[in-house]
């Protein structure tokens, strides 16, 4: 069974400013994961760590500056983020999916509800 998360969030930032805190290992660091690696081109290499001990790694298959961003994860799961600017900031859209139910892919949904 494959799970399907999407969100929808509007941040009160501009698309470049939003982009750095997806892509700069530093900026994910405060938000995302305790511990991040990232190569932000197309073939990167990205890796994610939690506090926790749980790792996660994936590939970067699209990265094209301030409007998308998708890493293709280890265990066969994908993340999409789109960018879009609008009036109150920047509208960010992201799609999850994974092959099978991943506690990692539900508390990351649950963290982009926090921020919302």
């Amino acid at each position: 069974m494959e799970l399907h998360v999407e969100r929808d969030v509007v941040f009160p930032a501009g698309p470049d400013e939003v982009w750095e805190a997806l892509t700069e290992p530093g900026r994910l660091e405060e938000w995302f994961a305790t511990e991040v690696e990232l190569d932000a081109v197309p073939g990167g290499e990205g890796v994610f760590r939690w506090g926790d001990g749980e790792e996660r790694r994936a590939i970067v298959r699209e990265a094209d500056e301030a409007e998308r961003l998708v890493l293709d994860w280890e265990d066969g799961g994908e993340t999409a983020i789109e960018l879009e600017p609008v009036e109150e900031g920047t509208r960010v859209r992201v799609v999850e999916s994974t092959p099978e139910f991943a506690t990692a892919l539900a508390l990351r949904a649950l963290a982009w509800t926090a921020v919302a």
